[in-house]
């Protein structure tokens, strides 16, 4: 087996040259690597024109935009580039296919929201219930599985129950929820079903067709791209929702769903992006199609993450005061993201945030836009959780390192 390269991995990434800074705060958002960043650049100066010219210029961000689209089927699996809408974030997205997939529906219909959600995919079904005269349901999470169970979703769904919005992983526990399992259960009742997959795209390669949900959105600044969201619809469902659109887009797809100029320098950094995981596959010493790259780059990354992840936990867990939010035993560790929440039973989460980030190491606290989970989990939102999450470029000096500050901070 070749080693995990996390010297070749760390020396992709500019933000790490020479740096002490410990990057931690991933689930807000990831670092990105040389290409990536040489890819944007490359496109704002030779690629800045809208779509659609005669020119060399426009014709060169006609390139772009299709290789973006082909790069994000592969990412999700998609039976087709078509089936690929990209826009400015993931929330956005979901605003926007709110207002498309609610005329879809009738006052009374239902719809099921988690209280393990961050707010991105808690918000827009909130103000598309409200618009359409929807009534909405909410789908506890297990405290003690951390996840959300197929007996707790069976007690919320009737012939009335038209939607149902499901996160992959949480941003405050970590947990990865069997999302396959409670998709087919929501289709068996005449639901579609849209799943939130921010927090699990930068450790596990998502896969649509396993899915077999209606929707899948991830955001690539999450997997060590630029900042854009992604959103994955099947085609016979996208072709057949009203457009949302200028009356002077065309009515295919994915051009009915997409609204003003196309951010093509970031588009070229998405492929970029699908390019530099394609590579860390081969670095890992896999070869292959891309994608088949990018998911054995995927299965290096999470046995290496898991490691840092079990190092982490059992040293939080040995200090006094302190109480784990999500799934602590290394052998459930398949069900869940290397994010690692706790409160301490004195320190307020912010004095963790202040102490670690006096010590160059980035950390979170507070709710995180969690705020479904705080409030089921009975945390004053004010002050929520520590977040430390890990990618797949951190090393174990930076987590040796935050066990000190935090041991220290806590003594």
């Amino acid at each position: 087996m070749t080693a995990y390269p996390i010297d070749l991995i760390r020396a992709s990434f500019p933000a790490l040259d020479g740096s002490r800074t410990a990057y931690l705060d991933n689930p807000a958002g990831t670092l990105v690597p040389r290409p990536v960043i040489a890819a944007v650049a490359d496109a704002m100066a030779t690629a800045s024109a809208n779509l659609g010219g005669r020119f060399a210029a426009s014709q060169r961000a006609d390139t772009i935009w299709r290789a973006a689209h082909d790069a994000a089927a592969e990412f999700v699996n998609a039976a087709s580039w078509q089936e690929m809408i990209i826009g400015p974030n993931m929330t956005t997205l979901a605003f926007q296919m709110g207002r498309v997939i609610g005329r879809t529906f009738s006052p009374g219909n239902e719809i099921i929201v988690t209280r393990m959600d961050h707010e991105g995919n808690v918000s827009p079904w909130l103000a598309m219930a409200e618009a359409y005269g929807l009534v909405v349901k909410w789908l506890a999470f297990n405290t003690e599985s951390w996840r959300i169970e197929p007996e707790d979703l069976a007690a919320l769904l009737t012939p009335r129950t038209k939607f149902l919005a499901l996160n992959y992983a949480s941003n405050m526990t970590g947990s990865i929820n069997d999302v396959a399992a409670l998709t087919a259960m929501a289709k068996a009742a005449g639901a579609l079903v849209w799943i939130d997959a921010v927090q699990l795209a930068p450790h596990r390669l998502p896969d649509v067709q396993a899915t077999g949900c209606d929707f899948l959105v991830c955001s690539s600044y999450k997997f060590f791209g630029p900042h854009l969201g992604v959103l994955w619809g099947r085609e016979e469902l996208l072709r057949a929702l009203p457009p949302h659109r200028v009356r002077c887009q065309s009515d295919d797809i994915p051009d009915r769903f997409c609204t003003g100029t196309s951010q093509t320098e970031l588009l070229a950094g998405l492929t970029a992006t699908i390019d530099y995981l394609a590579w860390a596959g081969e670095a890992n010493g896999h070869s292959g199609t891309r994608r088949e790259r990018m998911a054995r780059a995927y299965q290096s990354f999470d046995a290496y993450e898991a490691a840092l992840t079990r190092r982490l936990i059992s040293g939080l867990t040995a200090l006094p005061g302190i109480r784990l939010v999500g799934i602590a035993n290394p052998n459930l560790f398949a069900h869940r993201v290397p994010t690692i929440s706790f409160t301490h039973e004195r320190v307020s989460t912010h004095r963790f945030a202040e102490a670690l980030a006096a010590e160059d190491i980035n950390i979170w606290s507070g709710h995180n836009y969690a705020l479904e989970p705080a409030r089921h989990l009975g945390l004053p939102e004010d002050e929520g959780v520590v977040r430390i999450g890990i990618a797949h470029y951190n090393s174990a000096e930076e987590i040796e390192r935050t066990l000190t500050a935090i041991e220290r901070l806590v003594a």
